[in-house]
Protein backbone atom coordinates (compact mmCIF):
# COMPACT_ATOMS: atom_id res chain seq x y z
CA UNK A 1 0.00 0.00 0.00
CA UNK A 2 1.11 3.54 -0.69
CA UNK A 3 2.13 5.66 2.27
CA UNK A 4 2.14 9.39 2.98
CA UNK A 5 4.71 10.88 5.34
CA UNK A 6 3.66 14.28 6.68
CA UNK A 7 6.94 15.75 7.89
CA UNK A 8 7.14 18.83 10.11
CA UNK A 9 10.25 20.74 9.04
CA UNK A 10 10.30 23.56 11.59
CA UNK A 11 9.78 27.29 11.42
CA UNK A 12 12.34 28.05 8.72
CA UNK A 13 15.77 27.06 10.02
CA UNK A 14 17.12 23.79 8.52
CA UNK A 15 18.58 23.03 11.94
CA UNK A 16 15.02 22.72 13.25
CA UNK A 17 14.87 19.34 11.51
CA UNK A 18 14.63 16.59 14.12
CA UNK A 19 16.38 13.25 13.81
CA UNK A 20 12.95 11.70 13.26
CA UNK A 21 12.19 14.15 10.46
CA UNK A 22 15.51 13.48 8.73
CA UNK A 23 14.83 9.76 8.91
CA UNK A 24 11.38 10.22 7.41
CA UNK A 25 12.78 12.42 4.65
CA UNK A 26 15.06 9.58 3.61
CA UNK A 27 12.23 7.04 3.59
CA UNK A 28 10.32 8.95 0.91
CA UNK A 29 10.35 7.78 -2.69
CA UNK A 30 8.72 11.02 -3.87
CA UNK A 31 8.82 14.46 -2.23
CA UNK A 32 6.34 17.15 -3.24
CA UNK A 33 7.51 20.76 -2.98
CA UNK A 34 4.82 23.46 -3.21
CA UNK A 35 5.62 26.63 -5.13
CA UNK A 36 3.80 29.94 -4.65
CA UNK A 37 5.33 32.17 -7.30
CA UNK A 38 8.34 34.46 -7.22
CA UNK A 39 7.21 36.44 -4.16
CA UNK A 40 7.23 33.35 -1.93
CA UNK A 41 10.07 31.50 -3.63
CA UNK A 42 11.89 31.44 -0.30
CA UNK A 43 9.37 28.91 1.04
CA UNK A 44 10.18 26.43 -1.74
CA UNK A 45 13.90 27.22 -1.62
CA UNK A 46 13.99 26.46 2.12
CA UNK A 47 12.51 23.04 1.46
CA UNK A 48 15.08 22.42 -1.27
CA UNK A 49 17.85 23.47 1.09
CA UNK A 50 16.61 20.90 3.57
CA UNK A 51 16.68 18.24 0.85
CA UNK A 52 20.18 19.26 -0.24
CA UNK A 53 21.40 19.10 3.33
CA UNK A 54 19.70 15.99 4.69
CA UNK A 55 18.46 13.84 1.81
CA UNK A 56 20.76 10.87 1.18
CA UNK A 57 18.27 8.66 -0.66
CA UNK A 58 19.49 8.96 -4.24
CA UNK A 59 16.38 7.20 -5.56
CA UNK A 60 14.03 9.84 -4.16
CA UNK A 61 12.27 11.94 -6.81
CA UNK A 62 11.58 15.60 -6.00
CA UNK A 63 8.56 17.09 -7.75
CA UNK A 64 7.26 20.66 -7.66
CA UNK A 65 3.61 21.63 -7.83
CA UNK A 66 2.04 25.06 -8.10
CA UNK A 67 -0.22 25.82 -5.13
CA UNK A 68 -3.69 26.89 -6.35
CA UNK A 69 -4.71 30.44 -5.54
CA UNK A 70 -7.39 30.72 -2.88
CA UNK A 71 -10.35 32.72 -4.12
CA UNK A 72 -11.19 35.86 -2.18
CA UNK A 73 -14.86 36.21 -3.13
CA UNK A 74 -17.67 34.65 -1.13
CA UNK A 75 -17.30 33.46 2.45
CA UNK A 76 -13.90 32.79 4.00
CA UNK A 77 -14.88 29.23 4.91
CA UNK A 78 -16.10 28.39 1.39
CA UNK A 79 -12.93 29.81 -0.11
CA UNK A 80 -10.73 27.74 2.18
CA UNK A 81 -12.72 24.55 1.54
CA UNK A 82 -12.52 24.99 -2.24
CA UNK A 83 -8.79 25.68 -1.95
CA UNK A 84 -8.25 22.54 0.13
CA UNK A 85 -10.14 20.41 -2.39
CA UNK A 86 -8.00 21.79 -5.22
CA UNK A 87 -4.80 20.86 -3.37
CA UNK A 88 -6.28 17.45 -2.50
CA UNK A 89 -6.76 16.82 -6.22
CA UNK A 90 -3.04 17.48 -6.73
CA UNK A 91 -2.10 15.05 -3.94
CA UNK A 92 -4.42 12.41 -5.36
CA UNK A 93 -3.06 12.80 -8.87
CA UNK A 94 0.51 12.52 -7.58
CA UNK A 95 -0.33 9.37 -5.61
CA UNK A 96 -1.86 7.78 -8.69
CA UNK A 97 0.62 8.97 -11.31
CA UNK A 98 3.97 9.45 -9.52
CA UNK A 99 3.93 7.08 -6.54
CA UNK A 100 4.08 3.32 -7.02
CA UNK A 101 1.75 1.01 -5.11
CA UNK A 102 4.46 0.15 -2.58
CA UNK A 103 6.09 3.60 -2.48
CA UNK A 104 5.99 6.52 -0.07
CA UNK A 105 5.07 10.16 -0.72
CA UNK A 106 6.66 12.80 1.52
CA UNK A 107 5.08 16.18 2.25
CA UNK A 108 7.33 18.78 3.90
CA UNK A 109 5.15 20.90 6.17
CA UNK A 110 6.22 24.27 7.52
CA UNK A 111 6.23 24.23 11.33
CA UNK A 112 4.15 21.42 12.80
CA UNK A 113 1.45 19.53 10.86
CA UNK A 114 -0.90 19.51 13.86
CA UNK A 115 -0.99 23.27 14.60
CA UNK A 116 -2.59 25.79 12.24
CA UNK A 117 -1.73 23.75 9.16
CA UNK A 118 -4.27 22.12 6.86
CA UNK A 119 -2.24 19.31 5.29
CA UNK A 120 -3.97 16.63 7.37
CA UNK A 121 -7.41 18.04 6.49
CA UNK A 122 -6.46 18.05 2.81
CA UNK A 123 -5.32 14.42 3.04
CA UNK A 124 -8.70 13.58 4.58
CA UNK A 125 -10.31 14.89 1.37
CA UNK A 126 -8.16 12.44 -0.62
CA UNK A 127 -9.08 9.56 1.68
CA UNK A 128 -12.80 10.43 1.55
CA UNK A 129 -12.76 10.46 -2.26
CA UNK A 130 -11.72 6.80 -2.08
CA UNK A 131 -9.89 6.60 -5.40
CA UNK A 132 -6.52 5.68 -3.89
CA UNK A 133 -5.65 3.74 -0.73
CA UNK A 134 -2.80 4.83 1.52
CA UNK A 135 -1.43 4.81 5.04
CA UNK A 136 -0.31 7.97 6.81
CA UNK A 137 2.44 8.78 9.29
CA UNK A 138 2.93 12.21 10.88
CA UNK A 139 6.23 13.59 12.19
CA UNK A 140 5.90 16.64 14.49
CA UNK A 141 8.01 19.74 13.97
CA UNK A 142 9.14 22.90 15.73
CA UNK A 143 6.50 25.62 15.54
CA UNK A 144 6.72 29.37 15.10
CA UNK A 145 5.37 29.55 18.67
CA UNK A 146 8.45 27.78 19.97
CA UNK A 147 10.74 29.89 17.77
CA UNK A 148 9.05 33.09 18.99
CA UNK A 149 9.41 32.24 22.68
CA UNK A 150 12.98 31.03 22.22
CA UNK A 151 13.90 34.17 20.29
CA UNK A 152 12.58 36.39 23.07
CA UNK A 153 13.81 34.03 25.83
CA UNK A 154 10.37 33.89 27.45
CA UNK A 155 8.03 31.16 28.60
CA UNK A 156 4.77 30.79 26.71
CA UNK A 157 2.59 30.55 29.80
CA UNK A 158 2.47 32.13 33.22
CA UNK A 159 2.17 29.80 36.19
CA UNK A 160 -1.42 28.72 36.65
CA UNK A 161 -2.76 30.79 33.73
CA UNK A 162 -4.01 29.57 30.34
CA UNK A 163 -2.85 30.75 26.92
CA UNK A 164 -5.32 31.12 24.05
CA UNK A 165 -3.92 30.30 20.61
CA UNK A 166 -5.95 32.12 18.00
CA UNK A 167 -5.84 33.97 14.68
CA UNK A 168 -5.75 37.62 13.77
CA UNK A 169 -9.27 37.38 12.35
CA UNK A 170 -10.59 36.13 15.68
CA UNK A 171 -8.64 38.63 17.78
CA UNK A 172 -9.96 41.45 15.60
CA UNK A 173 -13.49 40.38 16.52
CA UNK A 174 -12.91 40.25 20.28
CA UNK A 175 -10.37 39.32 22.94
CA UNK A 176 -10.50 35.51 23.29
CA UNK A 177 -12.58 34.43 26.28
CA UNK A 178 -11.26 34.90 29.79
CA UNK A 179 -7.59 34.18 29.03
CA UNK A 180 -5.17 37.00 29.79
CA UNK A 181 -2.54 35.75 27.32
CA UNK A 182 -3.17 35.33 23.59
CA UNK A 183 -0.80 33.79 21.05
CA UNK A 184 -1.78 35.03 17.60
CA UNK A 185 -0.97 33.37 14.29
CA UNK A 186 -2.06 34.15 10.72
CA UNK A 187 -2.70 37.85 11.27
CA UNK A 188 -3.20 39.76 8.05
CA UNK A 189 -5.18 42.58 9.64
CA UNK A 190 -2.83 43.80 12.40
CA UNK A 191 -5.34 42.77 15.03
CA UNK A 192 -2.91 43.74 17.80
CA UNK A 193 -3.86 47.36 17.14
CA UNK A 194 -7.39 46.65 18.37
CA UNK A 195 -6.29 45.56 21.84
CA UNK A 196 -7.03 48.57 24.01
CA UNK A 197 -5.55 47.45 27.33
CA UNK A 198 -2.89 50.12 28.11
CA UNK A 199 -0.95 47.67 30.29
CA UNK A 200 -0.70 44.88 27.71
CA UNK A 201 2.75 43.72 26.57
CA UNK A 202 3.61 42.15 23.21
CA UNK A 203 6.37 39.86 21.98
CA UNK A 204 6.32 39.93 18.17
CA UNK A 205 8.34 38.05 15.59
CA UNK A 206 8.40 37.77 11.80
CA UNK A 207 10.17 35.29 9.48
CA UNK A 208 10.94 33.26 12.58
CA UNK A 209 13.79 30.81 12.20
CA UNK A 210 14.94 32.33 8.91
CA UNK A 211 17.82 34.69 8.08
CA UNK A 212 15.21 37.48 7.82
CA UNK A 213 13.98 37.02 11.41
CA UNK A 214 12.79 40.18 13.18
CA UNK A 215 11.96 40.37 16.89
CA UNK A 216 10.30 43.27 18.71
CA UNK A 217 8.84 43.48 22.18
CA UNK A 218 7.53 46.02 24.69
CA UNK A 219 4.40 47.75 25.95
CA UNK A 220 1.84 47.28 23.18
CA UNK A 221 0.58 50.86 23.36
CA UNK A 222 4.14 52.13 22.90
CA UNK A 223 5.29 49.73 20.17
CA UNK A 224 2.21 49.09 18.00
CA UNK A 225 3.15 51.78 15.46
CA UNK A 226 6.72 50.46 15.27
CA UNK A 227 5.47 46.93 14.57
CA UNK A 228 3.11 48.18 11.86
CA UNK A 229 5.89 50.15 10.16
CA UNK A 230 8.29 47.22 10.47
CA UNK A 231 5.71 44.91 8.90
CA UNK A 232 5.15 47.33 6.03
CA UNK A 233 8.85 47.67 5.26
CA UNK A 234 9.47 43.94 5.57
CA UNK A 235 6.60 43.08 3.25
CA UNK A 236 7.85 45.60 0.71
CA UNK A 237 11.37 44.18 0.92
CA UNK A 238 10.45 40.48 0.69
CA UNK A 239 7.05 40.49 -1.00
CA UNK A 240 5.42 38.55 1.86
CA UNK A 241 5.41 38.30 5.62
CA UNK A 242 4.60 35.67 8.22
CA UNK A 243 4.48 36.84 11.81
CA UNK A 244 3.45 35.49 15.19
CA UNK A 245 3.05 37.28 18.50
CA UNK A 246 2.13 36.87 22.15
CA UNK A 247 0.06 39.52 23.90
CA UNK A 248 0.05 39.36 27.67
CA UNK A 249 -2.43 41.40 29.70
CA UNK A 250 -1.95 41.93 33.43
CA UNK A 251 -3.63 39.30 35.54
CA UNK A 252 -5.09 39.95 39.01
CA UNK A 253 -2.58 38.98 41.66
CA UNK A 254 -5.01 36.39 42.96
CA UNK A 255 -4.88 34.59 39.60
CA UNK A 256 -1.22 34.83 38.66
CA UNK A 257 0.88 32.21 40.35
CA UNK A 258 -2.09 30.10 41.41
CA UNK A 259 -1.66 26.33 41.28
Amino acid sequence: MRKILVIGIGAGNPEHMTVQAVGALNRADVLLIPTKGDEKAFLADARREICDRFLENARCRILDYAVPVRRADGSYEDGVNDWHRAIAAIYERSLLDDVGEDETLGLLVWGDPMLYDSTLRIIDHVRTAGRVAFEIEVIPGITSIQALCAGHAITLNRIGLPVEITTGRRLAEAWPGTARDALVMLDGVEAFRRVEDPEADIWWGAYLGTPHEILLSGRLADIADTISETRRKARAAHGWIMDTYLIRRPAPEAEEGAA
